[in-house]
């Protein structure tokens, strides 16, 4: 996703990246030429303009067509970044509740990092491609092997973060309505999940796309022979200007349907997962630390030196 300051108008203006205008370039080629081939036609051979009233009618009709497809592209786009949000937000009370009540700094290490490693993998099923972040360094070589190998990536790692929570409670370490309740984070990253996969694999009906660009290649075609008697040659820049700000519409609306690529306008999804890691060390610091380091407890604390868990012991 490209960054940038709304308030200046100039600096953005002739900037190439994001803009679409590689995207659309050739098409435009091709109109342009229909167009000048159309006017030389018409000034040196045969006049062959047509009435405008019928172009004018259909242009309106386009514009509908249009405005429909980059809404419903925005809003795919605009649920991506809230399912995202919310991901974020159940991570960090993921950790934030194991934190108040799982007393083995172990077990609150290895949940961090799977924990950590969850956004990485939703990224994986999302693009059908991606490793799993930093935090995989510090897991068993096995399990990360596992869940690059499984069908889905997302659901591999939440079964281990649900798996540690169950060992905690092996241990004696929590009650069953404790894991039960911070389970409930796991499950809820789990639907976000799905919504995200949701709008992956439901893109916009076959049948609005295909009509839409037809009838949009139709029109730019057609619109020279309303043009040419009025305009002369500048009807070639008046079907240029017209045809970039229509396939640029409809460009929008291609790029920003997915929010979950690797194209520019798309979701900063390693940004975000990577945010999500840092966040998450603050809390429960695994860092740089082996998993297996000793457990340091007081009675409803876990410390670390530094750690911004520490507190003072209870009487």
């Amino acid at each position: 996703m490209i960054k940038y300051d709304p308030h200046h108008w100039w600096r953005h203006l002739l900037k190439l990246r994001g803009g679409l205008l590689q995207e659309i370039f050739g098409r435009l080629g091709v109109f342009s030429l229909w167009s000048i081939g159309l006017t030389w036609f018409h000034l040196h051979v045969h006049k062959i303009d047509v009435p405008v009233t019928g172009h004018t009618l259909v242009g309106t009709a386009l514009s509908l067509l249009l405005v429909f497809r980059t809404n419903s592209s925005y809003d795919r786009f605009w649920e991506g970044r809230k399912l995202w949000g919310g991901v974020v937000n159940e991570t960090r009370n993921l950790l934030r509740a194991a934190a108040m009540n799982i007393p083995s700094l172990e077990l609150l290490r290895r949940l961090a990092a799977w924990t950590a490693v969850y956004p990485y993998a939703l990224t994986r099923v999302l693009r059908g491609a991606g490793e799993l972040g930093p935090a995989a360094a510090l897991l068993p070589q096995a399990e990360v092997e596992r869940v690059l190998a499984a069908g889905n990536a997302g659901v591999a790692v939440a079964l281990r973060m649900s798996s540690v929570l169950a060992e905690a409670r092996q241990r004696g370490l929590i009650s069953d309505y404790v894991q039960m309740q911070i389970d409930q984070n796991v499950q809820q990253l789990i639907d976000y999940q799905g919504g995200c996969e949701r709008i992956v694999r439901t893109p916009l009906p076959f049948a609005y796309m295909l009509h839409l660009r037809r009838t949009l290649i139709l029109f730019i075609l057609s619109l020279p022979f309303a043009l040419v008697e009025s305009f002369g040659w500048a009807s070639v820049a008046v079907v240029v200007i017209i045809a970039y700000t229509f396939l640029g519409i409809e460009e929008i609306g291609v790029e920003i349907e997915e929010p979950f690529g690797t194209e520019d306008n798309d979701l900063p999804l390693e940004e975000i997962s990577a945010n999500i890691a840092r966040t998450l060390n603050e809390m429960v610091p695994w860092m740089g630390a082996a998993i297996d380091s000793p457990t340091l407890t007081y009675p409803g604390a876990v410390l670390t030196k530094g750690s911004p868990l520490e507190q003072e012991p209870s009487e």
